[in-house]
């Protein structure tokens, strides 16, 4: 799993502009290995289907995986004879190789991929980008799971899709449908931030883009589609599974590790609701209240399987000071990921070494009211005792979440660190200089369709992210907001 630098901060999401000039909105990739037999029909089908429903400037993009058949003849001609199609050729095989290829040195905002045989329903394409233009979504992705869906497919490969499915919820706890369905989507400025962190170059680059997407809480966007097996496909399925399920083992490592960092995504205040500071608002605390009490009771039944199993070869004083030490731990490991959500290794020491003080006051809270009452009687009643330890490990227990929630991970605005609002101010004005007007739009392609018109809108200057060493990218894209009454002509609205 790559843990280097990612390009930083994402960019809020904005409305494309629809404005006339030379750069492609639309880069659909298609990756090739010896097709040579359906390459034409394919890139003729979809350049017919986009020239007549897409209002866009776009291109296709052929990426030729190490053929060795005739199939770079075949996208050399389609090259030279339709102006939107466009050839890359690499050395090497691998369907994520060619999509990082070309998604990386493509310049149109979006990115999409769809495979060769095209088994999906081109109808589809426009329904999968829109959310992306329109600045809803970060990604999006043919579901042939989603309960819309049309699919036929022998029972094999259903069987196939829906256990990969499984296994990814149940071991990664992946929300989305469908990881593997050829047909995605993706915003150039996401691209550029995610791309760096996916390791994968062969068949499963679609689930580790998706999982990290998902991790990072990037927004995706599933489209039912209609799809209809290919029987002369020639992907291996022995093959891919084996290589699918040893990048599930490997991903999912890495997060639980914390040896990659996904915060390194975050996107500024003011494009997800829950970063807002709203008055009478609690940030989180119900939440981490719920998390704090599902960890709580985990860790219990953890602490008697481990006090069990100390006690066959130590004293009861042992096993429970043993059996303590490790559920206490492990609690604070737990807390620290799924009630705060603390990512990476970064100060992990210093939060389980705060973590033990937390469980030694806890610990002398209890013990001190078991001293403190057979202080003041010789002789208790059971049920005495066991009032005052219910009492006491109540009040550890509030105690504990309190020091974590104010000590051991507190959060960053409480502690006097700046406001999601300071910071993106702070970064705004550092780095957009001030003018007396509108700033001129940079234009993003538009191709001319008849019964389509767009006003042309002020426009604001949005950069597409900040390096890690704090250098900004050469490349700024100028985005248009979108007015709640923006109508075309004729709309009876």
């Amino acid at each position: 799993m790559r843990t280097d630098s990612s390009p930083g901060t994402l960019p809020a999401r904005e409305h494309l502009p629809a404005t006339d000039a030379g750069t492609p909105v639309l880069d659909v990739v298609i990756p090739v290995h010896n097709e040579e037999k359906d390459l034409r029909p394919c890139v003729r089908r979809l350049h017919e289907h986009l020239t007549r429903t897409f209002p866009y400037a776009f291109r296709i993009t052929v990426a030729d995986n190490a053929s060795t058949d005739g199939t770079p003849l075949v996208a050399a001609r389609l090259e030279a004879e339709i102006p939107e199609v466009a050839g890359v050729r690499l050395e090497q095989k691998g369907r994520g190789r060619a999509l990082r290829t070309v998604w990386s040195a493509s310049e149109a905002p979006i990115l999409a991929y769809m495979d060769v045989d095209l088994s999906t329903d081109l109808n589809a394409l426009l329904p999968l980008v829109a959310p992306l233009i329109s600045g809803h979504s970060d990604l999006a992705i043919g579901s042939r799971l989603a309960r819309s869906s049309r699919v036929v497919r022998g029972p094999k490969r259903e069987f196939i899709s829906r256990a990969y499915n499984l296994i990814l919820r149940g071991s990664l706890q992946a929300r989305f449908s469908d990881a593997q369905c050829g047909f995605k989507a993706i915003r150039r400025d996401v691209a550029q931030a995610l791309l760096p962190l996916v390791e994968d170059t062969g068949w499963f680059f679609d689930t580790e883009m998706l999982v990290l997407a998902e991790r990072a809480g990037l927004r995706i966007h599933e489209v039912p589609v209609d799809w209809v097996d290919d029987p002369d496909s020639t992907v291996h399925i022995v093959r891919t599974a084996t290589d699918d399920l040893k990048g599930v083992w490997r991903v999912g490592k890495a997060l639980a590790t914390g040896s990659l960092s996904l915060d390194r995504l975050t996107r500024p205040f003011g494009d997800d609701p829950r970063d807002r500071e709203l008055p009478d608002v609690p940030g989180g605390l119900a939440r981490q209240l719920v998390g704090f009490c599902v960890v709580g009771a985990l860790s219990t039944l953890f602490y008697l399987a481990l006090y069990s199993g100390f006690r066959q070869f130590s004293g009861s004083q042992v096993a429970n000071a043993l059996a303590l030490l490790v559920s206490a731990v492990a609690n604070t490991a737990a807390n620290r990921r799924l009630t705060f959500g603390v990512r990476g290794r970064g100060g992990a020491v210093r939060h389980q070494a705060q973590g033990l003080v937390v469980f030694g006051i806890g610990l002398a809270l209890t013990s001190g009211s078991l001293a403190a009452l057979g202080a003041a009687t010789d002789s208790q009643a059971h049920s005495t005792e066991l009032a005052v330890l219910i009492a006491a490990n109540l009040a550890a227990t509030v105690l504990r979440f309190l020091l974590f929630r104010a000590w051991v991970f507190p959060d960053r605005n409480e502690t006097g660190g700046a406001s999601p609002v300071t910071a993106a101010s702070s970064v705004v004005a550092a780095r957009v200089p001030s003018a007396p007007g509108p700033v001129p739009a940079a234009p993003l392609p538009h191709r001319p369709v008849p019964h389509l018109s767009y006003d042309p809108y002020p426009t604001t200057q949005v950069r597409a992210g900040e390096a890690a060493d704090g250098n900004w990218r050469d490349a700024t894209m100028r985005l248009q907001p979108v007015r709640p009454h923006d109508t075309e002509p004729g709309d009876p609205r």
